[in-house]
């Protein structure tokens, strides 16, 4: 009996395993010459949009440090950042990136962004870059090679030269970037620094204002003020009452300001919910003209499309 049931099992397993086979080739054949990207994609619904100078950009703005390898989370989350953010990869991302609704990217400068910027403008990208950098010498040569809608000092650097009475070398920045015919702007940790241009009503068409003031510890006086308990501190310390320091003097000054760090580099990024509750904290204290820079890492997950998910619901 048990020889009479073998043939019919071998025979139906074997019928199994050929159809099995035949699904699984025409998927290897599909996805060997179609890849996801040129295939034809659904529209994804707008994003809120902002005003930047004459040009009207999203709310979320797609930013750079995962790119490069900038974790704030140790060095081996930086490496595997940077191995996975090949030029090639960078590309396909700022296209997935646009295809969300998301038309504005900030970066920095570094050995790939010629390439990668072309690569993207090549694919018939529409998207406005906004180039994050110091240095007023170098605006020139930047502003030809990236062709930028605009160009804003970078936060770090303009802490220090405002703590080391250096500020005029950040006013002279926003001059020479005028000067170049693009948009210009000031980043900035310290909330103070944003609050003394405005109200020295320096010439600045938006600020970049980042939601923890991570260079606290080059200031002795802003340590001393500092709240005496730090939490969600890895390599640097993020201080739980600093957003709502910051975006206070966002909403005290005109310019348009692009918030950045509102998930503490990853620190808020332990469920879905805590994302959506760090995007509606920002949206909730910044200015409906103002919008939120937001790094991206979605090797694991789609993080694009979440975040943009975000932006339409409570931006």
């Amino acid at each position: 009996m048990t020889d009479r049931q073998s043939g019919p099992r071998r025979t139906a397993r074997r019928q199994f395993l050929l159809q099995t086979s035949a699904v699984a080739a025409s998927g290897l054949v599909l996805a060997a010459g179609s890849r996801a990207e040129d295939r034809p994609q659904p529209a994804a619904p707008p994003l809120p949009t902002i005003q930047l100078g004459s040009h009207r950009i999203s709310r979320l703005v797609a930013g750079w440090n995962p790119i490069v390898g900038y974790s704030y989370l140790g060095v081996h989350t930086d490496r595997h950042m940077k191995e996975y953010f090949t030029p090639e990869r960078t590309v396909e991302f700022l296209l997935n990136c646009e295809r969300e609704g998301i038309t504005a990217h900030q970066f920095s400068p570094c050995d790939a962004t010629a390439q990668v910027l072309r690569g993207v403008r090549e694919r018939g990208s529409k998207m406005g870059f906004i180039c994050l950098h110091s240095g007023r010498s170098g605006i020139k040569d930047l502003v030809e090679s990236t062709r930028p809608i605009a160009m804003a000092h970078h936060g770090g650097a303009t802490d220090t030269l405002f703590h080391d009475g250096k500020s005029q070398e950040v006013h002279d920045y926003v001059k020479e970037a005028h000067d170049r015919g693009v948009l210009a702007g000031v980043s900035a940790h310290n909330p103070d620094c944003i609050k003394r241009m405005a109200d020295e009503g320096w010439e600045v068409d938006f600020f970049m204002t980042c939601f923890y003031f991570l260079t606290r510890a080059k200031s002795p006086e802003a340590v001393a003020k500092a709240p005496p308990v730090v939490t969600l501190q890895i390599a640097y310390p993020f201080y739980q009452a600093d957003p709502a320091a910051m975006t206070e003097v966002v909403r005290q000054v005109k310019q348009p300001c692009l918030g950045f760090k509102i998930l503490a580099a990853g620190r808020l990024c332990s469920s879905e919910g805590s994302v959506r509750e760090a995007f509606k904290f920002a949206f909730e204290h910044i200015k409906p003209t103002d919008g939120v820079i937001v790094g991206m890492y979605p090797r694991f997950f789609d993080e694009i499309h979440a975040n943009a998910e975000f932006t339409r619901q409570l931006g």
